[in-house]
């Protein structure tokens, strides 16, 4: 069993590593002011930027779906990780050595499951490479690529491989390597045999396919045998690591220039990468042996922060199953801020074909945006009507109208709605564009839900609903401004200790009237203080994020530790505003409380005792003004 990672190597790592370059393995960042960055949750789907990342804290928050975390707890999210994959992983990255205080440090028995798979994959895909390069038998795989134009230096860039003809190259490799049978059948690497395992992937060319985050997690295996009675294509089989609905190949190499360009190109396939890459177009991306669907948009949404100046080009095959995948892609049309369009090689050629026959101007200008994805569609299904007839004409700007309607941008909704008459032949265009605005309507009526809470503030509302224990306090309202100033104090505390250090450790935790913020200065207690955070500041959120007695109130932690101050300018005179105003609101209710003692106390009650609380009365009114006058120099 693995040992437990020495905690000295967990914090070496959590510092080696910043968070803002491993979230951007996922996602595209944008500046969010105050040194934090923002963009798309990869937890949940949103349209606008609720994911924050501060680089200087190292965590990260969504305001939309509460997850939150440092870079550690990010990388066991994303990737489905557990806390020991996730630390390795990262160790790996920073060429860190862990140490394990159990038993010592044994690499081939004390990496979790994922891990051992990756690696497994890793070293597979060398393999395959060195059989490519050097092998006498993989010549029909080095002539298939360089009849399609594939030299040896393109096949290196882009990591082809090829597995041999026999049962069990690769599975006795791998053995060799460490790995055992259980591991092999589990990456899809090896299937069973008859007497034991063998491999999957015999005599083909191997394109290896990568997360986002660059890790090799399948393979995309080419036929090239006639003796082979497989599919022309066989891919990795669902895993712990590998789903094809999940990953879109090229990927890896594509992702910084989609989030810098704000476009990316789809494509059908592996060599189709590969030759838009070839020729310039270093935004294509491909499915994985499945049709384009709302998970590979998710991955290209993150990268593209879903402004609406972003572009999806499709390339499709013209026959007739490559029309059919241009509609299916307009189906998914509306979860995109991008627009979309479609571009068709001349003659049908795909772009792996097209520069063959053309050149690599030929594929960089098919990948110019030109005609709209809804255009397209809309001529694909009036080409299926007789439109010299008044029933042809209806039948299709019955199934069109919708088309026109769904067109994100008001304007060239109605644009395109008078260009739908005049391809239709009706001469009324005006009964069109109604007709389009009708049912636009009623698509927003229809998506309209009950009103959402504002997301900003989603664990207090988690909090709120959450059942509590008698006497822990009202539900919380996020307007009122007690709860307002609370917040703002905690932020501070978290995120600018030396502001309101020591003045805030005085304070107790009666003084936070709402229970998740009375919570949370509980825990900055018990983690040592906001002066600890003036000590160590690099140490002090983790400890806080520790000291944590459950995870809701870490996520609050982590909120108000990521969340910008409200103030422009943050320093000493608005710390002490903040300080003050809480300390004033809990004398206020401290004198509150006492004139209601004193009420009791004059009507028949011990005389000592009401001396006592009318000179409390006195020290606590002096007090407040000396705060009315003085501010944070009373504190």
């Amino acid at each position: 069993m693995a040992g437990r990672i020495n905690d000295e190597d967990v914090k070496a790592v959590r510092d080696a590593v910043p968070i803002d370059a491993v979230v951007s393995e996922y996602l595209q960042l944008r500046n969010a002011g105050g040194g934090n960055l923002k963009g798309l949750c990869p937890f949940h789907d949103e349209k606008s930027p609720s994911f924050q990342v501060s680089p200087g804290k190292g965590l990260f928050h969504c305001f939309g779906c509460q997850e939150g975390g440092d870079t550690i707890t990010f990388v066991m999210k994303v990737d489905h990780l557990s806390f020991s994959e996730a630390v390795e992983r990262l160790a790996a990255q920073a060429g860190i050595t862990l140490r394990y205080e159990e038993g010592g440090y044994n690499p081939a028995h004390q990496r979790g499951e994922r891990i051992r798979l990756v690696e497994a994959h890793k070293i597979a895909a060398q393999w395959y490479a060195e059989q490519l390069a050097t092998s006498p038998e993989a010549e029909t795989g080095r002539v298939f690529l360089a009849e399609r134009g594939f030299d040896q230096s393109a096949a290196v860039h882009f990591g082809v491989g090829y597995s041999p003809q026999g049962w069990d190259h690769l599975t006795r490799y791998l053995r060799g390597k460490g790995f055992s049978d259980k591991e092999l059948l589990l990456s899809g690497l090896s299937q069973e045999g008859r007497r034991g395992p063998i491999d999957r992937f015999r005599g083909r060319l191997m394109w290896p396919i990568r997360d986002i985050g660059g890790e090799v997690v399948g393979f995309g295996a080419r036929k090239l045998y006639e003796a082979d009675n497989g599919p022309k294509y066989l891919n990795t089989p669902d895993t712990a690591i590998y789903r094809k609905s999940q990953v879109l190949y090229g990927i890896d190499l594509a992702k910084k220039e989609i989030a810098k360009s704000s476009r990316a190109v789809v494509v059908e396939g592996y060599t189709d990468v590969m030759a838009c890459h070839l020729a310039g177009v270093t935004t294509a991306i491909a499915t994985c042996g499945t049709a384009f669907g709302g998970d590979h948009i998710k991955i290209l949404r993150r990268l593209l922060m879903d402004n609406g100046s972003a572009r999806v080009i499709f390339t499709f095959d013209g026959d007739a199953a490559g029309q059919k995948a241009a509609l299916r892609a307009f189906e998914d049309d509306q979860k995109f801020a991008a627009e979309t369009y479609i571009a068709i090689a001349p003659d049908g050629m795909d772009p792996c074909e097209l520069r063959l026959a053309k050149g690599d101007e030929a594929v960089a200008d098919l990948a110019e945006p030109r005609t709209p994805l809804f255009e397209f569609a809309l001529r694909q299904i009036l080409s299926r009507y007789d439109l010299d007839t008044p029933a042809g004409r209806a039948a299709a700007l019955d199934e069109a109208a919708p088309i026109v309607a769904r067109i994100k941008n008001s304007g060239a909704q109605h644009e395109v709605a008078v260009e739908l008459a005049g391809m239709l032949g009706i001469l009324d265009t005006q009964f069109v564009v109604r007709r389009v605005a009708q049912l636009a309507r009623w698509a927003r009526e229809g998506g309209k839900g009950p009103q959402q809470q504002s997301r900003s503030r989603g664990a207090e509302q988690q909090w709120a609903a959450a059942p509590r224990p008698a006497g822990s306090g009202p539900a919380l309202t996020l307007r009122n401004p007690v709860y307002a100033a609370e917040r703002e104090l905690l932020k501070l505390a978290l995120q600018r200790p030396e502001l309101v250090s020591p003045a805030f450790d005085a304070y107790g935790t009666d003084e936070f009237t709402a229970p998740p913020y009375a919570a949370v200065r509980q825990t900055i207690a018990e983690a040592g203080g906001a002066e600890y955070g003036v000590q160590d500041p690099q140490e002090y959120l983790v400890r806080v994020r520790e000291a944590a007695s459950d995870d809701t109130v870490r996520a609050m932690v982590t909120e108000l530790a990521v969340e910008p101050i409200l103030r422009r300018t943050v320093d000493e005179t608005y710390a002490g505003t903040v300080l003050v105003q809480i300390r004033r609101r809990a004398v206020e209710r401290r004198i509150h409380d006492i004139q209601s003692q004193l009420t009791r106390l004059a009507t028949g009650g011990d005389p000592a005792q009401l001396a006592a609380v009318q000179n409390e009365m006195w020290v606590l009114q002096q007090y407040d003004q000396a705060l009315r006058e003085r501010g944070a120099e009373a504190l």
